[in-house]
């Protein structure tokens, strides 16, 4: 099973059909190789295995990521 966390798009290099996104303060690029049309800067997409698999509506994306960071949170204070 994969968790795919919603990833706010930073920048978008057409020439090498990547994107550069944040997923929870986490940098990183991702390829567009299987959407049709890029996403916009600001927009939020899900990737698997380095590639965008789809964009999201905004307000999913944020309902998804506040979920993450309670799981997140719990998860620490269980660590101590």
């Amino acid at each position: 099973m994969c968790i795919a966390i919603p990833s706010k798009v930073l920048s978008i290099d057409l020439n090498n059909n990547s994107i550069q996104v944040d997923t929870l303060g986490q940098q990183r690029e991702a390829k567009l190789h299987l959407l049709m049309d890029p996403p916009e800067i600001g927009s939020y997409v899900l990737i698997h295995a380095n590639f965008v698999m789809e964009t999201m509506e905004e307000a999913d994306a944020l309902e998804s990521l506040k979920v993450y960071e309670e799981l997140i949170q719990n998860m620490s204070m269980l660590e101590s």
